[in-house]
């Protein structure tokens, strides 16, 4: 996949996501892999007002490069001056989001409520274009709703704005988050465009970016919600496509001092309160599966410091120790195996 300077193969992105892809987990998903690495989308009023708390969202470090600003708004002139308050941060490229379908973005105008207003749509896009000297991409759905999919329709209009890439979820926006994606329509978005091509949608394990490549056909895949709390899903992924099959499955250990670093990083830019506050969204998944979770579970979102929390981690995986010396953890331990069997290259 080229998109201006960057030329990567089958690259295994990271999704935007709001409260989720700050630099913390950022980092984390590169080092375990991912190839580029998108910011929490910033809304383009915000931005232009310079508020504080949306300019700190577009800070990044060099080792997570290539790392993507993604903007949303649905004015053309206030997406403009927001892309080149953008470029400043110096990002490899600048992402538009078309395909937001949460009712605050939405029901403002702006992501996937655009679907409904393609020239519009198109306007924006060619606006950004025009003001920065960087690539831009967009991000976006196949249709407002099962009635009106008309990505092909919007796929022209966006690359005669200038478009560089175009990342699609298989969903409409309608659907939000339920059901399954539709990788039949990223695949048709892939036959008739002239640039790259992102598929998005249901993708929670390696098997699944490997059968997403094979489907589609797409010249990337880009991982979100199966990475919450799961950054290893990009060594995995990345083993099975280049290895032919996974190596890395891990353990209770890993997942517990993934934790913590994940703890760490979140403290050290944002702070001890927010940054053990806002951690607690991640501790369901990075310890999913493991014996008598939910009393831990429960200790860990009521703790405020956080090194009380790194201390109910740790004594969790003394407890999981002992669990597996006592067997009880024999469940999870042939959940693994078999799970590792599967992930082969066929």
């Amino acid at each position: 996949m080229r998109i201006g300077d960057l030329h990567l193969e089958q690259p295994v992105i990271l999704a935007p996501m709001e409260d989720v892809t700050d630099r913390s987990f950022r980092k984390l998903c590169k080092r375990f892999g991912a190839d580029i690495v998108y910011t929490e989308f910033v809304s383009s009023e915000a931005i232009r007002r310079g508020v504080d708390k949306s300019l700190k969202k577009m800070l990044f470090d060099q080792d997570e490069r290539p790392a993507v600003i993604q903007i949303f708004g649905n004015s053309e002139e206030a997406m403009a001056e927001a892309a080149v308050v953008a470029e400043s941060y110096k990002p490899d490229y600048i992402d538009i989001n078309f395909g937001c379908p949460a009712k605050k973005v939405a029901g403002k105008g702006a992501g996937a409520a655009l679907l409904r207003e393609p020239e519009k749509m198109a306007r924006i896009a060619a606006s950004v274009v025009r003001a920065v000297s960087i690539p831009v991409t967009v991000k976006t759905r196949i249709g407002w709703d099962r009635d009106s999919i008309n990505i092909l329709d919007i796929l022209p209009m966006l690359e005669d704005a200038g478009i560089q890439a175009i990342a699609v979820h298989g969903r409409t926006r309608s659907e939000m988050y339920r059901g399954t994606a539709d990788w039949d329509w990223i695949g048709r978005v892939k036959e008739h465009a002239h640039i790259p091509v992102i598929a998005n949608g249901d993708i929670w394990s390696a098997e699944d970016a490997l059968a997403m490549f094979r489907h589609t056909g797409a010249d990337a895949v880009m991982i979100g919600r199966g990475s919450i709390g799961n950054p290893f899903l990009f060594t995995q992924t990345k083993e099975l496509l280049r290895q032919g099959a996974v190596k890395t499955v891990p353990d209770f250990r890993d997942r517990i001092a993934v934790a913590i670093e994940h703890l760490r990083l979140s403290v050290t830019f944002k702070g001890e309160k927010y940054g053990t506050l806002e951690m607690r969204r991640h501790y369901s998944t990075y310890l999913k599966g493991l014996p008598r979770v939910s009393r831990v579970r429960d200790k860990l979102v009521r703790e405020n410091d956080w090194h009380n929390v790194i201390d109910i981690l740790k004594a969790y995986e003394a407890d999981c120790e002992h669990y597996l010396r006592e067997g009880k953890l024999r469940e999870y331990a042939e959940y693994l195996n078999d799970h590792s069997k599967k992930l082969v290259l066929k």
